[in-house]
This record gives structure tokens, C-alpha cells and sequence, in this order.
């Protein structure tokens, strides 16, 4: 991925990148910011990118305190309410209409409070392997503990990587030599001490984004998303397991009457890079029968 420019979000210099022309799709990658796990990013599409750029205007931007976007202003900005509120940003500061919005992990949470939160800019809503929006408990701590040290060197968030997969021939040595950069970071290693050292994780990230799930699978349950979706899952996903998956589409085909669910064998949590060309299909023909 190449040609990376940046835009003010409400004091918060963004990075993205963009490509294509044809209907808008933005690409919200997961994890976190301050983790010290992997090092998160817009480059975690780079298999997928160019493809849909083909058929699409297509963005993948970093998140609010991940990739190069800077940091949340203050420490009570460290919550997932945070980092919805700089994605709606980043679509009115780029005039984004009629979007088809593609999250990961906890980037699909993130579409998914997006979508209920501001139906007029969606066409679609597209989930990806998210623990953060399934119900059920995470698995993350248990599938990676004891990581090798230092965190966040090459080694171990090369680890971190194959720890999420089933296999390995995605974990390309550009996207970890993308991770290593903004895990060397300034700001990047700011995140880490607020989230890890000074508790802010534990005391403040952590029980506010349990609230927010709690009030999103509500108004799920009361009301769908009321736009086409399309929730995709790695059948081998170790840390959001397919049964939590199918919990979230019984929950979501419950009330959205135009919702489907399709699952990848052979795909651990990042299934859109470890199936590429079927994932970009897939994407392909919903976004283009929802875009009339």
C-alpha cells in the first residue's frame, strides 16, 4: 500500500489511504490503541486492498491512536466511544456518503455502533471475526499468554500473528515491517505506558467498552441494523470462535431481515488476508447488489 495521505479529524491528524473509483468502501482494521500485542494498522489490508480498489473507491484508514493517526487527546478519550466518534470524523471530514463500511475485530464493532448510530451514511454494514461484538467472553487471553519478550518486538507479534492463524503465508514481512514502524513510534509507545503502566486499560478502556457492548447488543436485539449484512467468520478462529459467531448472526438474522453469514474453513481470525481473492469476491458481489 503506497501513497498515504492525511486529513484533521477534529484536532486528530489521520492517516489513510485511498484507491478506485465505483462505490465507497472504508476499511477500519482492529485491535487497539496502547496494545502490546500487534501494532494494528491500515496496512492490515494490504492483501485485499489493490483487488477491491479494481472494483471500488475503496479507504482504509488507521484507527484513532493506532497506525500514524495521532493519539486521543486526553486519558478519558481512551474508550471505544472515542475511536466511533473519530470514525464518524473521518467520514464527514472526507464528504463519505453511501458507504459500505468493511470492520475487523474490534474495527466491527466499531461499523457495527457506526451503523445504528449513523444510518444515513450506509449502504451496508460488513463484519469480520469480532469477539468485541459477539457475545460470549473472549478467549484472547488464554490463546496469548506467555508471548515472547520483549512485546512488540518482530518476533513476537510475528507470534501474536500465527497465534490468531491457521496458517501463516498471510504474515508477509511488509505488513510486519509496517507494525514494527508504528510500534516504535513516539506516540505509539505513549499508548502503551497509559494502557498498560497506569492502569488505564483495566480501569477505564476495559469496563467502558463492557457497557458499550452491553447497550449495542440491546439495540441490536430491539432493532437490527437495519441495513444489508454481511458477517464473515474463520471457521478456525481461536480467539472468536465460530460458536460466538453464530451467536451474533442468530442475534442479528433475528432483526435484520437482510443479513447473511458466510464462513471460511481453513481461516483463523484474520480471514481476509488468509483467503484474499475469495474474501474480495464475496465483498464484491454484496457491495455491488447493494449499491443499486
Amino acid at each position: 500500500m503506497t501513497g498515504e495521505k492525511f486529513v484533521d479529524v477534529d484536532g486528530i491528524r489521520t492517516r489513510y489511504f485511498d484507491k478506485g473509483d465505483g462505490p465507497v468502501v472504508v476499511l477500519f482494521h482492529g485491535g487497539h490503541f496502547g496494545s502490546n500485542d500487534a501494532a494494528d494498522c491500515a496496512e492490515d489490508w494490504g492483501l485485499n486492498f489493490d483487488g477491491l480498489a479494481k472494483w471500488f473507491h475503496v479507504y482504509a484508514v488507521d484507527k484513532i491512536g493506532q497506525g500514524h493517526t495521532d493519539n486521543p487527546k486526553t486519558d478519558a478519550d481512551y474508550t471505544m466511544s472515542t475511536v466511533v466518534q473519530h470514525a464518524y470524523g473521518f467520514l464527514k471530514a472526507l464528504n463519505l456518503r453511501n458507504v459500505h463500511p468493511v470492520g475487523h475485530s474490534r474495527g466491527a464493532y466499531l461499523v457495527a455502533r457506526l451503523t445504528l448510530e449513523h444510518p444515513e451514511l450506509f449502504r451496508s454494514c460488513i463484519l469480520a471475526d469480532t469477539n468485541t461484538l459477539a457475545p460470549g467472553i473472549s478467549k484472547n487471553e488464554t490463546v496469548m499468554a506467555n508471548p515472547p519478550l520483549p512485546r512488540l518486538s518482530r518476533e513476537s507479534q510475528r507470534w501474536v500473528l500465527q497465534r490468531y492463524s491457521f496458517a501463516f503465508e498471510h504474515i508477509t514481512e511488509e505488513w510486519l515491517e509496517a507494525m514494527m514502524r508504528i510500534a516504535a513510534l513516539q506516540k505509539y509507545q505513549e499508548a502503551v505506558t497509559k494502557m498498560e503502566n497506569t492502569g488505564l486499560r483495566t480501569i477505564r478502556f476495559l469496563p467502558h467498552l463492557a457497557r458499550q457492548k452491553d447497550e449495542t447488543l440491546g439495540w441490536i436485539r430491539e432493532r437490527g441494523l437495519a441495513k444489508p449484512t454481511l458477517l464473515v467468520w474463520g471457521y478456525n478462529d481461536p480467539t472468536a470462535t465460530l460458536d460466538q459467531g453464530q451467536a451474533l448472526f442468530d442475534l442479528l438474522a433475528r432483526s435484520t431481515p437482510d443479513s447473511r453469514m458466510q464462513v471460511f474453513n481453513r481461516a483463523g481470525h484474520f480471514t481476509y488476508r488468509e483467503h484474499p481473492v475469495e474474501f474480495n469476491e464475496l465483498l464484491r458481489s454484496f457491495i455491488q447488489r447493494n449499491s443499486g
